[in-house]
């Protein structure tokens, strides 16, 4: 886990896993289509396609591609990017913030799929009702979820004592509060038992209330942690590094952009990327 201080409070950073990469063949095949310039191609297969339709193992060489001479120039001397659309990234990230996806919501040519907090807050919640009004069980026990990108233990108290003292107040004008916050065959356990940490376990073996999310993501701070799968085309991510990779982006989206650019091979990169 790697940990860096901005302006006072230590985060830990966010790691990234590229899933997948379509290589840059396609690409290729696409600017040789506009230009009807395959036997030109320095790549065997490409030049084959000018007599004939690609076979599976064609497609295969095709996707094998690492280098192309005719993209470089595209990219780099007539900046011609649309073909670059035709390659798409795939990246894995784990434990970037609420606040980033903010800042990825304007990329708008991008797939994104986001852990849900409607659908994975009953922990959160059930450490609430069990801790039976005690405000230091529920903090201590959400201290061990690890859930904030922040990682200053005492900064983090402060952040789930506030998500407490939300919930309380919830609480003290809902008459329906336990009805939302658990699933109904776990209703007699709250009054069975008076333990907080065995009301807690039970409440965690027991169902999961669907969508539990829907009335308490009120609580949580752009500090939570998020993981996400998101899938760039080529095009796009240049555009991306350009703008988060910058001493002018939000710190936390920068270092995500770092990270990505760490798992982003070099065939990708030097078509996207000015090198020094």
């Amino acid at each position: 886990m790697k940990i860096e201080e901005q302006y006072g409070i230590k985060y830990t950073k966010p790691e990234v896993v590229l899933l997948q990469d379509t290589g840059i063949g396609v690409a290729e095949s696409a600017a040789r289509t506009c230009y009807d310039s395959f036997s030109n191609s320095e790549n065997e297969v490409i030049k084959n396609i000018e007599n004939s339709m690609p076979t599976k193992q064609m497609c295969d060489d095709i996707n094998s591609i690492d280098e192309s001479n005719l993209l470089d120039d595209l990219a780099w001397t007539y900046f011609h990017h649309s073909i670059l659309e035709h390659a798409n990234l795939s990246f894995l990230v784990r434990g970037t913030s609420r606040g980033v996806l903010q800042e990825h919501a304007r990329h708008r040519i991008q797939a994104i799929s986001v852990r849900s907090t409607r659908y994975t807050m009953s922990s959160v919640i059930n450490a609430y009702v069990a801790a039976l009004g005690d405000k230091e069980f529920f903090i201590n026990k959400v201290l061990d979820f690890d859930m904030f990108v922040t990682c200053d233990r005492d900064y983090n108290r402060l952040e789930i004592g506030a998500m407490f003292d939300k919930l309380a107040y919830q609480q003290s004008v809902v008459d329906n509060f336990y009805e939302i916050s658990v699933a109904k065959s776990s209703l007699p356990l709250l009054e069975d038992i008076k333990d907080s940490s065995e009301l807690f376990e039970a409440l965690e073996n027991g169902k999961k209330k669907r969508n539990v999310g829907d009335a308490f993501k009120h609580i949580i701070s752009d500090n939570v942690k998020v993981d996400m799968v998101v899938t760039f085309n080529l095009r796009s991510l240049k555009n991306y590094f350009s703008l988060r990779d910058s001493g002018a982006a939000f710190f936390q989206i920068r270092w995500l952009a770092q990270e990505m650019k760490k798992a982003t091979p070099k065939k990708y990169l030097d078509l996207i990327v000015k090198s020094n």
